[in-house]
C-alpha cells in the first residue's frame, strides 16, 4: 500500500504545473537538508559528550570519551569528512536564507576541524588556562552545567570520572611523546600548572573539589542512598582521583618541567609556524596574515594611546602616559573593596544603571537567567573573567564568573566595560539569544567563532555611553584600557608566535602599553602562550561588527534603526566574519 501510494503522489505532481512540481523538489530538499543538519548535531554530541552537557542535554552525562586516543582521533576525522561531503552535495538554489547560510557555515566548521586534526597540539593536553582537567574541576564543584538533582545524576558524575580518570593516564602519555618531539610547553606555563593539579591532591575530603557534591546532597534524597553515595565518592576520590593527580603532578614537576622549553612562541615547535596560520583562520575566520595583524595592531595602539592622553588630560594628571597607568593601577580610591560580595554587587549594580538605556538599542532580549558568580578558588589566581552560557532550554543561568583572589586589590576601573563585554549585552544576549532561536537549526545554538562571538563582546564595551555607564572618567578609560588590552593582544600574540618575541619582551610591551597590572599581565601573556591566535579574535572581530555599522548608518541614513542593526547581527548566532559581512550588505541593500 505504501508503495501505491508513493507512485500516485509522484503522478500527481508531475501532472500538475512546472511551479507546483518545483515547490514540491525544492520542499523535499529542505527536509533532506535539515535532516542532514539534525544528523550532524546529533551525532556530534556523542562524539563530544561535554560539550552536550553543557548544552543542558543530559543524555551523555555520565561519558568521557578519550578524546587523546588515535581511534577517536580517526572518528573525529571521518565525522568532519563524512558532512564535508555530504553539505557539497546541496545547491543553494534549492534552499531559504537561512538554509544557505548553514550550508555555508557547516562547511567551513568541516574544513577547518579537519584542518586542525591534521597538527599535533593533543602533545600538550594540560595546560593553565584551556584545558579540560580545568572544566572538569568546574563540574566536579557541583555548581556547573554537570546536573546533581538525582541520585541518578550523582552515579553519571562517577561514571563520567571514570573515563576521564582514563584521559588523564593518556594525557601524561602524550605529554612523554611530545618530549621526545620537542614539542612540550613553556617552563614558565608549567609551573603555573602544578598548583592547580595539587589543589586536587587534598586528602581531606571536605576540602577537596571533587566531593563538593556529597556536601550538598538534595533534601529529597533517603539516609540509604546518601550513605551509599558518600561511600562512593569517598572511595573513587582516594582510591582513583588524588592518586592519579599525584601521578601527573609528580611527572610534570620533574620529567617534564625538565623538558619544557625556554621559548615562548608555537612557531618553535615542530611545524608551529604552519600550526600558527591555522589558529588565526581558524580564530578569526579570516585570511589574514601574522604580519598583516601585527601592523593592525600597532596602529590601534597608537590610536587609542591619543584617547587615553585626553581622559589623562580632562582628570588633570600631569604625568606621562604610562606614569598615569601606575597612578590609576595604584589608585585607592579605584580599590575600595574588602569583600569578594562587594564586587559582585558591584556589577549587579552596573546592571540595574544600564536597564533603563537598553530598551533603545535592543527590542529582542534573552529570557535565560543571568547571575554574577565568583570564580572557584582553585583556579582564580590563574583565571580571567568569563562567561559560561546557560543551558539550551534556559532551565540554567548564564553565569559571569569574576575571579577576586585578594578583594582589598581588585581595582573597580574597568568594572563597567567588563559588564557590558562578559555580560549584557556581551556574551549573555549574544549566546543565549542564538540558544533561544526558533529559525536556527540546532547545531548553529551551540557553535563558537571567535571573531564572531567575541568581537560581539568587544563591539558590546563600546555602547557604555549610549546605555548611561562612562560618566566617570575612570570608567571611561577603563573602557580605553579593555580595548587598548584588545589591541596589544595583536601586537604580542602575533611577536610571540610569528616574530620571535619572548615572554619578558611581551610584558614589557604591554606594561608600557596599558594599566593592567603586572600580575594581571603576565597571567595574560601566558594565556596568549598556552593558546596561539585565540587572543587575535577580539579586535578582528569588533572592527568588522563597527565596520558594519558605519556603512549602515551612512547608507541607510535616516531608515538606520540600531535596534534592528543589532537583530541582524545577533540573529545569526556564530558565523565566520565574511558570512556575516555578506549578511549585512544584503540587509542595507535591501532596506535603502
Amino acid at each position: 500500500m505504501k508503495k501505491i501510494a508513493m507512485l500516485l503522489l509522484t503522478i500527481l505532481i508531475w501532472s500538475c504545473n512546472e511551479k507546483v512540481k518545483e515547490k514540491y523538489t525544492t520542499s523535499m530538499v529542505s527536509v533532506e537538508f535539515n535532516t542532514m543538519l539534525d544528523n550532524y548535531y546529533e551525532e556530534g554530541l556523542q562524539l563530544k559528550p561535554i560539550e552536550a552537557t553543557f548544552a543542558g542535554d543530559n543524555r551523555f552525562n555520565d561519558q568521557f570519551p578519550n578524546v587523546l586516543a588515535d581511534a577517536h582521533i580517526e572518528k573525529l576525522k571521518a565525522f568532519y569528512q563524512k558532512y564535508k561531503d555530504a553539505v557539497a552535495k546541496f545547491d543553494d538554489t534549492d534552499l531559504s536564507e537561512t538554509e544557505k547560510m548553514s550550508r555555508a557555515i557547516l562547511a567551513w566548521e568541516c574544513t577547518i576541524h579537519l584542518e586542525g586534526l591534521a597538527f599535533e597540539s593533543d602533545l600538550t593536553p594540560i595546560d593553565q588556562m584551556w584545558s579540560i582537567n580545568l572544566i572538569m574541576g568546574q563540574l566536579a564543584s557541583g555548581a556547573s552545567a554537570q546536573p546533581f538533582k538525582t541520585v541518578t545524576d550523582y552515579n553519571n558524575w562517577l561514571k563520567r570520572l571514570d573515563g576521564y580518570l582514563v584521559w588523564l593516564a593518556s594525557a601524561k602519555l602524550k605529554m612523554t611523546e611530545g618530549i621526545q618531539q620537542n614539542y612540550v610547553l613553556p617552563k614558565s606555563l608549567i609551573v603555573k600548572i602544578l598548583p592547580q593539579l595539587e589543589a586536587m591532591t587534598v586528602e581531606n575530603l571536605e576540602e577537596n573539589l571533587f566531593y563538593s557534591p556529597i556536601m550538598n546532597f538534595p533534601e529529597s534524597f533517603s539516609e540509604a542512598d546518601k550513605k551509599a553515595l558518600t561511600e562512593a565518592y569517598t572511595k573513587m576520590i582516594i582510591e582513583k582521583i588524588i592518586p592519579a593527580y599525584q601521578d601527573v603532578h609528580q611527572f610534570m614537576a620533574t620529567t617534564y618541567l625538565e623538558a619544557g622549553r625556554t621559548s615562548s612562541g608555537i612557531d618553535s615547535v615542530p611545524n608551529g609556524a604552519e600550526y600558527y596560520r591555522h589558529q588565526i583562520k581558524k580564530y578569526t575566520t579570516t585570511n589574514m596574515t601574522a604580519d598583516e595583524i601585527h601592523q593592525l595592531g600597532l596602529a590601534e595602539v597608537a590610536r587609542i594611546s591619543s584617547e587615553m592622553e585626553k581622559v589623562k588630560s580632562d582628570v588633570g594628571f600631569t604625568g606621562d602616559l604610562r606614569s598615569f597607568f601606575d597612578y590609576v593601577r595604584n589608585k585607592k580610591e579605584l580599590m575600595p573593596f574588602t569583600e569578594p560580595e562587594q564586587v559582585i554587587a558591584n556589577f549587579n549594580a552596573i546592571h540595574e544603571l544600564m536597564k533603563p538605556q537598553i530598551e533603545k538599542l535592543f527590542d529582542l532580549k534573552p529570557k535565560t537567567p543571568f547571575e554574577v558568580r565568583r570564580t572557584e578558588a582553585f583556579r582564580e589566581k590563574s583565571s580571567s573573567a568569563e562567561y559560561n552560557q546557560g543551558s539550551l532550554d534556559g532551565t540554567r543561568p548564564g553565569i559571569f564568573y569574576v575571579p577576586i583572589p585578594d578583594a582589598s586589590a581588585y581595582n573597580t576601573y574597568g568594572d563597567e566595560s567588563l559588564f557590558l563585554h562578559e555580560a549584557i549585552p556581551g556574551h549573555h544576549y549574544q549566546i543565549s539569544l542564538t540558544q533561544e532561536s526558533e529559525v536556527l537549526p540546532q547545531f548553529r545554538k551551540t557553535l563558537w567563532y571567535s571573531g564572531y562571538g567575541e568581537g560581539w563582546a568587544l563591539y558590546s564595551e563600546s555602547l557604555g555611553k549610549e546605555l548611561g555607564l562612562y560618566t566617570d572618567p575612570y570608567q571611561y578609560f577603563g573602557m580605553l584600557g579593555a580595548e587598548m588590552h584588545r589591541a596589544i593582544r595583536l601586537v604580542v600574540d602575533t611577536g610571540l608566535h610569528s616574530k620571535g618575541w619572548t615572554r619578558e619582551q611581551a610584558i614589557q610591551y604591554s606594561l608600557d602599553n596599558e594599566a593592567e597590572s603586572e600580575a594581571s599581565i603576565i597571567s595574560e601573556i601566558e594565556r596568549y602562550m598556552a593558546n596561539p591566535g585565540q587572543a587575535l579574535s577580539y579586535k578582528i572581530g569588533q572592527l568588522k561588527i563597527r565596520e558594519l555599522r558605519s556603512k549602515a548608518e551612512t547608507e541607510l541614513g535616516a531608515n538606520f534603526d540600531i535596534r534592528q542593526f543589532h537583530n541582524q547581527v545577533l540573529e545569526t548566532g556564530c558565523v565566520p566574519l565574511a558570512l556575516l559581512e555578506e549578511k549585512i550588505n544584503a540587509w542595507i541593500s535591501a532596506n535603502k
